[in-house]
């Protein structure tokens, strides 16, 4: 079983960084390589290279990753119950 505020802040955490590490690959490599047309498509309202499109950007990539923990974790803990093997 899953623990759902575990799972959730992990997700959140873990999608804000990797927001971060996109940005910053984004700057330390030429255009044609990085990844701001994707980041302006899935990231509604973001603007590249703003710091308020950053911060905007930051916070939408937290709570895409909470959304995902907490549609994700009761789905498991669902199908857990269902069909895992009970322990001996």
């Amino acid at each position: 079983m899953l623990n759902i505020k575990v799972v959730t802040w992990s997700l959140g955490v873990f999608t804000s960084i990797s927001f971060v590490v996109c940005v910053v690959f984004g700057l330390v490599t030429p255009q044609s390589l990085n990844m701001h047309q994707f980041l302006e498509n899935v990231l509604p309202a973001f603007k590249w290279l703003t710091i308020g499109g950053f911060i905007l950007g930051f916070v939408e990539s937290f709570l895409y990753g909470v959304y995902a923990g907490l549609v994700f974790t009761p789905v498991y803990n669902f199908f857990y119950k269902k069909w895992a093997m009970p322990s001996k």
